[in-house]
């Protein structure tokens, strides 16, 4: 599956994943071969691009709840938006509590996990997708937390307005690279985010415990100072499970400036002790989405390449895995396989090299097309 900018889309190319319009109705679907007509919707739609399938490249699987979840993700982007602007500009934001019922009605009950897909990000999404993305992960870890309905919902809101600070940063800011910023750039972003923060605090509408929540992650994420300190004695479920989803969904988020960090990578820093994040919220985050679930292909340690076949029964991150090498079912929780460790996800099972046609002349002293008889070449 490659990301494909849509200046650079070419007709017959298929779609890796659906298209839909903002009322959620599926305009093209997985697989299509691209028209003429339809890469001119694509950009009439503001489009950065879409997922494409590689030319060897099988249909993947996809359930009915990722085209669901697609699908929801889509049509509640117009609505978060709507709210984020209001909050901005300091307007009451009607549709605030419906849209967290909404989230919480579809993914505040499940009892079983979900494939949770990333979109890509622009510039000018990010603030909105990541927003949405990360109350649709309290909803799902808070139900696994058992937190009561009201619990659920103070985390969901606030999961929606944390960051809104971001809102506030430039797009022409939010463009840059992290290896992109200068001093000054982090300063002034820091500013704005500060600003969120105050506007979150002043906000005396707003429910006690969502100002709770949103303001003491947005402190901590954003290493906001303020003179009023206040030392948080006891754990708050809520708050540390904002903390976690914010920052798994920004790692893993596909943004169009950079690239995102694998899930491997994520579940690794938030499992680590000396990142100080709440192991119960970790726990319910690796309960609530698939990350090593069977069928998704690694590369260990050792080099070699393999396909998980069973989860790990204690640790997410030693799953039995198939070796592409010799077909041995490893055992990564077992102790004679202690030192083999998931390396990360593979992202292509496509091991072709691509080679440049003139490149390619050259090597061989002219071009043989396979298949057809040469006096000259024989291969």
């Amino acid at each position: 599956m490659l990301f494909v900018k849509s200046d650079d889309l070419r007709t017959g190319m298929r779609l890796a994943k659906p298209i839909y319009n903002k009322n959620g109705v599926m305009l093209y679907e997985r697989n299509s071969k691209l028209t003429s007509q339809g890469i001119m919707s694509i950009h009439n739609f503001g489009l950065i691009g879409v997922y494409i399938l590689e030319p060897a490249e099988p249909l993947p699987p996809m359930s009915e709840d990722d085209i669901e979840f697609e699908r929801f993700q889509t049509m509640s982007i117009f609505t978060i938006k709507e709210v984020l602007d209001e909050v901005a500009d300091k307007k009451e934001a009607k549709e605030l509590y419906p849209f967290a019922n909404q989230v919480i009605k579809r993914y505040g009950n499940l009892h079983h996990k979900i494939n949770f897909v990333q979109n890509l990000r622009s510039a000018e999404d990010t603030p909105y997708k990541h927003a949405l993305n990360t109350a649709i992960l309290c909803a799902l870890m808070s139900k696994r937390l058992k937190l009561e309905f009201k619990e659920q919902l103070d985390v969901v809101v606030a999961g929606i307005l944390y960051d809104i600070g971001s809102l506030l940063v430039p797009v022409s800011l939010r463009k840059l690279a992290k290896d992109e910023l200068s001093e000054e750039d982090k300063t002034k972003i820091n500013t704005y985010h500060y600003a969120g923060y105050q506007m979150l605090s002043q906000d005396y509408n707003l429910d006690p415990s969502v100002k709770r929540n949103a303001t003491l992650v947005c402190k901590e994420l954003f290493d906001i100072k303020t003179d009023d300190e206040v030392v948080v004695t006891k754990r708050i479920p809520e708050v540390e499970i904002l903390k976690v989803a914010a920052v798994y969904d920004n790692m893993t988020a596909m943004k169009y400036e950079e690239p995102p960090l694998s899930e491997i990578t994520a579940l690794r820093h938030l499992l680590a002790k000396e990142n100080g994040f709440d192991q119960p919220a970790v726990r319910a985050l690796v309960e609530s989405i698939n990350i090593l679930n069977p069928g998704v292909a690694v590369e260990l340690s050792n080099g070699d390449r393999g396909l998980v076949i069973t989860e790990g029964p204690i640790d997410i991150l030693r799953p039995f895995v198939l070796s592409f090498r010799d077909n041995q079912v490893l055992n990564l929780s077992d102790e004679s396989a202690r030192d083999i460790e998931i390396k990360d996800v593979m992202r292509t099972m496509d091991n072709r090299h691509v080679v440049a046609r003139d490149m390619l002349q050259n090597y061989i002293g002219e071009e043989v097309h396979m298949g057809e008889s040469n006096s000259k070449k024989h291969f």
